[in-house]
């Protein structure tokens, strides 16, 4: 009975997750408009993805941040088309952030402050970096096949800096808020009932 308690605990949150990331993403955003029809945009939807992933898991926290901001391209007519590719590199970056925080660094084992911050860090950093690498690289691919190659070729330095900004302020913002809300959690004794 206590494994379904958990369950649909971890669906809420994740429920909360998708809920934050399509607001974030979509109302508190820079839309950069490019060549084409095309945009791209500054955002702190990764940060809520990242913070998912710390708190709940690579897994849940990954689905929230894929599911909000995948809702959030399909209700943008410019973002539309880019929703399958949104779902993929969001859960992504949920997942290999859950993965290194908690499998390698066991963040919620810990109660050296020091050792969560660090592996929070690194494993933000890492998951932040994947989609550096390859959102751009897959947006590429995704575009040259839709707009052609003189648009694909554009949107792929405007892409790069709005990734690698994206993922400067969410690497920031996810560990910062992370480590207050996990102090507020452990002083009010829900880290354990939440927690991945």
């Amino acid at each position: 009975m206590k494994e379904k308690h958990i369950s649909v605990e971890k669906l809420a949150l994740t429920g909360l997750f998708a809920a934050l990331s399509y607001v974030v993403f979509t109302f508190l955003q820079i839309k950069i408009s490019l060549p084409g029809g095309d945009a791209t945009s500054i955002h702190l939807g990764n940060a809520v993805c990242v913070l998912g992933a710390l708190l709940i898991g690579g897994v849940y926290g990954g689905l929230g941040g894929a599911i909000g901001m995948t809702i959030g391209d399909l209700l943008d007519p410019i973002y539309i088309v880019y929703a399958p590719k949104t779902f993929l590199l969001k859960f992504c970056i949920g997942f290999i952030t859950g993965l290194i925080a908690h499998k390698i660094g066991r963040i919620n084992e810990s109660s050296d402050d020091r050792h969560v911050w660090l592996f929070a860090s690194l494993a933000a950093a890492c998951g932040l970096l994947f989609n550096v690498i390859f959102d751009p690289l897959l947006g590429y691919f995704y575009k040259l096949l839709i707009l052609g190659r003189p648009a694909a070729e554009v949107a792929l330095t405007w892409n790069i800096l709005s990734t690698s900004i994206n993922a400067v302020i969410s690497f920031a913002a996810s560990v910062v808020v992370y480590m207050a809300i996990r102090k507020v959690l452990l002083r009010s004794d829900m880290f354990h009932q939440i927690a991945a």
